[in-house]
């Protein structure tokens, strides 16, 4: 019999508010790790949303700053574009000219995907740094403390676009994805099995244009070929979703205070 997910969500006002919700939630998270095992490692994906949220863990006039464990801290990359880490659409330069600029993270805290190179090797590259990082033997899989996914307008999430090969990746941690559909491109992406391994999962998302794919990946058929983000099932049974009001808009206002529970098998 197959599992139950719990899916819980808040709601927050606007863009700008869950800005600050994704913050504190980062800063609460990291600082329980680190408190717990005196390490915390977080993987994260781009987009504007995590962009505001960002720059406000690094805004020395936010608290978050102060909360965050810095010096405690490994920050790896879910997905990356295959483009140099100074290219307008790089993940990593997004990420460096918001937070990591700005904040006392040394090099070897910082592992990022090298777009630069050719995907596959890429791929490869990024998988033994996460095995040598995490001290990984044989088909052991990395477990996050924390991993942050967003969610497109086709239901796609990290480089798991739908229709393409990375969806049936569960062998290597890491893949080269070609994305015929967006600019017939190449990605490097975590695979599913170590998204779904990490401790904690939550989807950041905001915006009228993804209330309707969100219904649907939630709330619709199964179909994880067309839907990639309903592969998300973390181990723990729980996946949390920090949204705004707009993009929660066609989601059942079952809880109070703009939370919210869905269970799905």
């Amino acid at each position: 019999m197959a599992a139950k997910l719990k899916i819980v969500y808040s709601v927050e006002p606007d863009a700008a508010g869950l800005a600050r919700r994704a913050a504190q939630y980062f800063a609460e998270k990291c600082a329980g790790a680190a408190a717990a095992h005196g390490r915390v490692r977080v993987a994260i994906s781009g987009g504007s949303t995590p962009k505001a949220t960002f720059g406000l863990l690094a805004d020395p006039g936010q608290p978050w700053r102060a909360q965050m464990p810095w010096d405690k801290l490994d920050l790896w990359w879910v997905d990356e574009r295959s483009v140099p880490p100074d290219n307008a659409d790089s993940n990593y330069r997004m990420t460096r000219e918001a937070m990591l600029d700005k904040v006392p993270l040394k090099p070897e805290q910082i592992h990022r995907m090298e777009g630069e190179l050719d995907p596959t090797e890429a791929a490869a590259r990024y998988e033994m740094e996460l095995r040598n990082g995490f001290g990984l033997r044989d088909q052991e899989l990395p477990r996050f403390d924390l991993l942050q996914l967003g969610m497109g307008p086709d239901g796609h999430t990290a480089s798991l676009f739908p229709h393409t090969a990375a969806l049936h990746e569960t062998n290597q941690l890491v893949t080269a994805n070609h994305v015929e559909t967006v600019k017939d491109s190449w990605r490097v992406t975590l695979t599913q099995p170590v998204i779904n391994n990490a401790a904690d999962v939550f989807f950041l998302i905001g915006g009228q244009d993804k209330a309707e794919i969100l219904k649907e990946v939630l709330l619709g058929t199964v179909d994880r070929e067309r839907l990639p983000s309903q592969m998300i099932a973390p181990a723990s049974g729980i996946l949390t979703l920090l949204l705004d009001k707009a993009a929660a808009a066609l989601l059942p206002a079952n809880g109070e205070g703009g939370m919210g529970t869905i269970e799905r098998i």
